[in-house]
């Protein structure tokens, strides 16, 4: 049986842009950082002679996302919605959600609205991209 999440890959076209925003904004440290090749990674993926860099990053509670950069293969880079079919965003609990979104606002980082309290008051929630691509929401409970 499935004993827990282990980490979500995100696929990314510019490494260092999406390290930047995973380690300076969301707080993730680097637990991993490596260059894969040969047999074993070309029969897991099922592609031949695949180069990829993957690096794994953890928060301090062990949550861990592996962001996964293809360099022997070309990138299709999508543009996604909120409400395409299949995984569509992370959520992370956060504190001060208003502080965060002036600081992410700041360095350019892109919302789809400014921070919104929920209509039982519980929570303030607010979407934004990482550069990647990826959904991020960011909830503040209250």
């Amino acid at each position: 049986m499935i004993k827990e999440i282990r980490h979500t890959g995100i696929v990314v076209d510019d490494l260092k842009k999406t390290l930047w925003f995973y380690k300076e904004k969301m707080g993730f440290k680097v637990f991993k950082h490596m260059d894969e090749s040969g047999h074993f990674i070309d029969k897991i993926l099922g592609i031949r002679n695949i180069m990829v860099t993957t690096v794994k990053m953890t928060l301090g509670n062990g949550q861990m996302i592996e962001l996964l950069d293809f360099s022997s293969h070309k990138k299709n880079i999508l543009q996604r919605s909120i409400n395409d079919v299949g995984p569509t965003h992370l959520a992370f609990t956060v504190d001060n959600i208003d502080k965060i979104y002036d600081d992410f606002l700041h360095d350019g980082v892109e919302f789809i609205s400014t921070p919104k309290v929920s209509e039982d008051g519980s929570v303030k929630v607010v979407f934004c991209k990482a550069p990647e691509g990826t959904y991020i929401e960011l909830v503040e409970l209250l």
